[in-house]
């Protein structure tokens, strides 16, 4: 399974929502990024990403976006194959 990446804050329902829907689909382990907490990190995570929201995923080095990006994704079947390195 690919690794995944996601950049949070502690109060967000967005993100969540997306590490539910994550964790249902099999993700034991995030690399959770907090946002709120450590100094820089939401820069970083803007010049990477080009956005300023939380959350923001990555699995392995594909950028999937937000969480309405990720369960687009999801309901498209996208998903379950990117995450086991497929797509």
């Amino acid at each position: 399974m690919q690794t995944v990446k996601i950049y949070t804050t502690g109060s967000c329902p967005y993100c969540i929502q997306a590490k539910q829907l994550l964790k249902e689909r099999g993700v034991a382990v995030l690399d959770e990024i907090r946002v709120d907490l450590t100094p820089g990190e939401r820069q970083k995570m803007t010049q990477i990403t080009g956005r300023r929201t939380v959350p923001q995923i990555f699995i392995g080095t594909t950028h999937v976006g937000g969480c309405d990006d990720l369960m687009s994704l999801d309901e498209r079947g996208g998903l379950m194959p990117l995450l086991a390195g497929a797509a």
